[in-house]
């Protein structure tokens, strides 16, 4: 086991998933951590555990957390529809301020760990939809990690490592087959159901299915 540590967030889903394979590849340890936190795709989490399994996670971490007591999403608020076309903006399935709150779990786990890299799979893709998955907040958020820990005081210091920002989904596709990724394992679809299967017609497939097409890779999902 290396002794280069990495915390990786881990949803279940295409990106993550082929972010856990590059930092496997790059030498590092990986302490994976997925989050229970009311989503209504929670097949998504039975699909973490089993891509941490099989790319030889040190140790996988699930947090309970609450967000649907928030509410504001399709994805955590059953009144809300998930959209089956294209929207403009920012779209309904955005959940208010996921990935501050759990860059914030892992930032700590990182902390307890001795780790000092976090790892997270927002891609180019996200870019115009989702505030949280700009570059301008991934660094923004690193240097904040930096100001409000005793590794970062002490001089130890994290990063925030986004391994797909510049990547199209048939890049992203492409490079966790080279690296053995199981995409039979993964779950995307905002809708899935318990068995994990996909709708088919939500943002998340669409851009699966067309980023494996581009790719010219079969894409392994099953639809109910």
């Amino acid at each position: 086991m290396s002794d280069k540590r990495a915390v990786i967030l881990l949803s279940g889903g295409l990106d993550s998933a082929t972010v856990v394979a590059l930092a496997k590849a790059d030498g590092y340890s990986c302490y994976t951590m997925s989050f229970d936190y009311g989503q209504r795709h929670r097949s998504e989490l039975q699909a973490a555990e089993r891509i941490a399994l099989q790319l030889g996670a040190v140790e996988h971490k699930v947090i309970g957390l609450n967000l649907n007591g928030i509410g504001g999403s399709a994805l955590t608020d059953t009144r809300i529809d998930v959209p089956q076309s294209p929207t403009e903006g920012i779209p309904v399935t955005y959940v208010p301020a996921r990935n501050s709150v759990f860059l914030s779990l892992a930032l700590g786990w990182a902390e307890v760990l001795g780790a000092r890299d976090i790892f997270i799979g927002v891609n180019a893709v996200d870019y115009s939809g989702y505030p949280d998955c700009r570059p301008e907040f991934i660094q923004a958020f690193e240097r904040m990690a930096n100001l409000a820990t005793k590794a970062g005081v002490d001089g130890s210091g994290f990063r925030i490592l986004a391994p797909l920002q510049n990547m199209s989904k048939a890049q992203i596709a492409q490079a966790g087959v080279q690296l053995g990724v199981d995409y039979a394992l993964t779950v995307s679809c905002y809708l899935a159901d318990e068995q994990g299967r996909a709708c088919g017609k939500c943002d998340s497939c669409r851009l699966r299915a067309a980023g494996f097409a581009a790719a010219g890779i079969d894409d392994p999902t099953r639809y109910f």
